[in-house]
């Protein structure tokens, strides 16, 4: 279902079948809210979490080529972005469908940005935060969040540098990291509407290992 943010914007959300579960907030990549993502929310109930995804972009725009998407991203204001996130993690832990007090952060690319900022930011709201393809430059001293990481091995946005250089940062800050490199893949190699870049079998394990790494840090002990 669509869900209001108020001022914010609106968001895609789901509820298991069981009617509970622990919270996930998917953050999309620069292409939008596109059935994609919202097909990603609807396979995390499946596996019973409580999934909001927000449309970071607003009013339901999406992109359909890299030209596209970049000029949709450069539209939208990163302030209201960064607001739209604040907003929704905490409409996800107050939803009566969540049972865990603190949630988990799944971003894919610019997603996967936002996700790791949240977690620094917000460590009384993330316990677990899963990035595709993303990186991000800031502070985690403060998290408290459990980080798992999934990047392609040949990636024109994040080089392989940038990707040492963030799992350094989080281990140095004391995190627990699961990070895992893809051979054979490019950008957005999980994405099954991209067939250029789409790699069934590394999409797959990824999966796995993101549904096991979720339950494990958000599952009741």
């Amino acid at each position: 279902m669509t869900d209001d943010l108020g001022s914010a914007g609106s968001a895609y959300a789901v509820v298991p079948d069981s009617g509970s579960g622990p919270g996930v907030l998917l953050l999309h990549a620069w292409w939008g809210l596109t059935p994609f993502f919202r097909t990603v929310a609807d396979r995390l109930a499946d596996e019973g979490f409580v999934v909001v995804a927000p449309d970071l972009h607003g009013d339901g725009r999406t992109a359909d080529t890299p030209d596209e998407a970049e000029a949709l991203l450069a539209s939208t204001d990163p302030n209201r972005t960064a607001n739209l996130v604040v907003g929704s993690l905490s409409a996800l832990r107050d939803m009566p469908a969540t049972t865990s007090a603190r949630v988990g952060v799944l971003g894919y690319s610019m997603g996967a940005s936002w996700g790791l900022w949240s977690a620094a930011r917000w460590p009384d709201h993330v316990a677990a935060c899963v990035s595709f393809y993303g990186g991000q430059d800031v502070d985690f001293s403060s998290a408290r969040a459990a980080f798992q990481g999934h990047f392609a091995e040949h990636d024109e946005f994040e080089s392989e540098d940038d990707v040492n250089y963030l799992e350094a940062q989080l281990r140095l800050a004391g995190h627990e990291v699961d990070f895992h490199r893809y051979p054979g893949t490019g950008h957005w190699f999980t994405e099954v509407d991209r067939p250029a870049a789409y790699v069934p079998d590394a999409a797959e394990l990824a999966w796995r290992r993101t549904v096991e790494f979720l339950h494990r840090h958000l599952d009741p002990t």
